[in-house]
């Protein structure tokens, strides 16, 4: 058992240990085995878009992610709209590994015209994720297939095809459509109206969502690395919602079946051992 002091002093050597990385060093190689070495990359993004899913009004909203390997392993072409996931199995080929994602939420802080109708909470998912490379770092196919962990908001199924091309040393340009699938739960939660919200709102009539294709969209991003530590990416997440979702009263008659979203995402990359 580890003594409270003992972990103190482990955190503190760890939050020291980061502040003091220089640029020239943060992503070097030392003596110590890759075994126990990671290269950390932190990022906070910037995106203005839809308020929630259906919405046509836009708001800003900030947004963290997170990545990690082992030092030595090179580090893997993402899209933004990839979820945060680490690869357990290569089978042929196919990586396989858990992955995490973030629901964003609906009230009437969002639109008043919500009123009368029920709230959407913001949530955390998990679940599986599958990519293959037909061709290696240039076209990717991936799966994602996540279950909201409380609340019970369903489950969500994604499928994006993405091709990725460097310019240059400093340069990826990414661009590919997106595909993505819904249970009932989901889409009664965010796009069903029962008969007493209907008459509540006074602006919509009742309605029952199921289960099916939610939208397609398309998504593109500029990545441009500043230094070995620093890199910048912009993007767009176009997506058009479709079937119930789109027939919803929420969509059809509050808000607008075209999501658009841009946005900006700054990295930092850390070297840390354990």
């Amino acid at each position: 058992m580890v003594s409270s002091d003992t972990a103190l002093s482990r955190v503190a050597a760890l939050s020291l240990q980061l502040i003091l990385l220089e640029p020239h060093s943060a992503l070097s190689q030392d003596a110590r085995s890759s075994d126990d070495q990671w290269i950390i990359t932190l990022g906070g993004s910037v995106e203005y878009g839809p308020s929630y899913e259906g919405s046509r009004h836009l708001s800003f909203s900030g947004m963290p992610s997170f990545d990690f390997r082992r030092l030595g392993e090179a580090p893997e072409y993402s899209a933004p709209d990839d979820n945060i996931d680490y690869a357990l199995f290569d089978i042929g080929g196919i990586e396989i590994g858990p992955v995490v994602g973030l629901r964003g939420g609906r009230s009437t802080f969002d639109d008043p015209e919500l009123q009368g109708l029920h709230s959407v909470q913001w949530n955390l998912d998990a679940g599986v994720f599958a990519q293959y490379w037909p061709i290696e770092n240039r076209l990717r196919v991936r799966g994602e297939t996540r279950q909201a962990l409380w609340g019970g908001d369903g489950l969500l199924a994604d499928l994006f095809l993405d091709w990725f091309q460097p310019v240059g040393d400093r340069w990826l340009l990414s661009a590919g459509p997106r595909l993505s699938v819904a249970n009932g739960t989901y889409m009664r939660n965010n796009f069903a109206v029962s008969a007493e919200e209907a008459a509540n709102s006074g602006r919509v009539g009742a309605f029952d969502a199921n289960g099916g294709l939610k939208s397609i969209g398309f998504t593109v991003a500029a990545t441009y690395t500043l230094s070995p530590v620093w890199s910048v990416q912009i993007y767009d997440k176009y997506s058009r919602l479709v079937g119930n979702a789109d027939s919803s009263p929420i969509t059809s008659r509050l808000g607008s079946a075209d999501q658009n979203v841009i946005g900006i995402t700054l990295n930092r990359s850390f070297q840390i051992g354990f």
